[in-house]
């Protein structure tokens, strides 16, 4: 489903673009790509006064999983915001350990102060920690939309599974532009 329209209290949720995101074999779109929209969109978002949330993952979940875990400290700077955001003072800034980013976070307490009824989401991975904040958003009866041309994956397969199987579930889906258009 395309994007309808915006609600007046709309946020955009930019969810692990960073430093260490930009080693990662990425598909459809390169982190180049996904981090240009993302600050076209934070710059739109913020030309109409509305919040703009960059999150970034500093740590795991504990737990054993089957799949290969990280091991030993990431370089230094890895869960550092991507430089070409552009963020600015006025942005919120959301640190998570886990997938998603409203669990262990006050993101939805920035969110509710502000009055926000729906989030934009854009980042890496979008099967990942994409998905796991748009399920979350939902539940927490946010209206939710992906931007799919802002968001990307280590796994093209598991992208095209969010965006074609999950998201249309939850949220509603378009393109940078279409959300540009939509913000007027």
């Amino acid at each position: 489903m395309t994007a309808t329209t915006l609600d007046p209290k709309t946020a955009l949720v930019v969810v692990d673009i960073q430093q260490g995101t930009g080693y990662l074999p990425i598909a459809p779109h390169s982190v180049d790509d996904v981090v240009t929209r993302s600050a076209e969109l934070a710059a739109a978002f913020r030309a109409k006064g509305l919040p703009v949330v960059f999150v970034h993952v500093t740590g795991n979940a504990p737990g054993r999983i089957e799949g290969n875990p990280r091991r030993g400290n990431p370089p230094a700077g890895w869960s550092d915001l991507a430089p070409g955001l552009g963020v600015e003072e006025s942005d919120i800034i959301v640190t998570k350990q886990v997938w998603g980013s409203f669990f262990g976070t006050d993101l939805d307490l920035q969110l509710r102060r502000r009055g926000v009824t729906q989030v934009v989401l854009t980042g890496v991975a979008t099967s990942l920690g994409v998905e796991s904040t748009a399920r979350a958003a939902h539940e927490h009866g946010y209206n939710v939309t992906v931007v799919t041309d802002a968001v990307t994956d280590i796994d093209e397969d598991a992208h095209r599974n969010s965006i074609e199987k999950i998201f249309p579930k939850l949220a509603e889906i378009d393109t940078t532009d279409a959300i540009v258009k939509l913000l007027g």
